[in-house]
């Protein structure tokens, strides 16, 4: 399994409609495979929860309730990839995907930038129009 320890950066324009934090693994997981994503700067944040064949947004930190998804057929595929949904710049961080399979314990680390909006400055700009916005 070769999910360990690896470190992966994605960048993304804020006011993307998703991005992907890849997270893969060799197929065909244990059906007792959990899966979980948390963000380990802010005080281990629950991001998304797989336990026992489905999601548990009960588990999930407010800032990602609805806004984070993983594939239907994770533990088939081994993709444990999250798509998360309208990423905004407090998105931006580390994350890390966790995989308890049997007694083995798998990490894959994803950073996140998520870039500022140009549209912010487009309104920002014509809010002070003596002065000139740079990205």
């Amino acid at each position: 399994y070769n999910c360990c320890y690896q470190q992966v950066k994605v960048e993304v324009e804020e006011g993307s409609d998703s991005v992907i934090l890849p997270c893969k693994t060799k197929p065909d997981l244990p059906e007792k495979a959990t899966v979980e994503w948390t963000r380990p700067d802010r005080e281990l944040t629950m991001v998304h929860l797989y336990v026992n064949r489905s999601d548990h947004p009960k588990n999930v930190d407010d800032l990602y309730c609805g806004r984070a998804k993983m594939n239907k057929d994770l533990l088939r595929t081994g993709d444990l990839s999250l798509t998360l949904e309208y990423p905004t710049e407090r998105d931006s961080g580390g994350y890390i995907c966790t995989i308890y399979r049997d007694k083995d314990i798998l990490r894959q680390k994803v950073v996140l930038q998520v870039k500022g909006s140009t549209v912010m400055l487009i309104l920002f700009s014509e809010l002070k129009r003596n002065f000139q916005v740079f990205s």
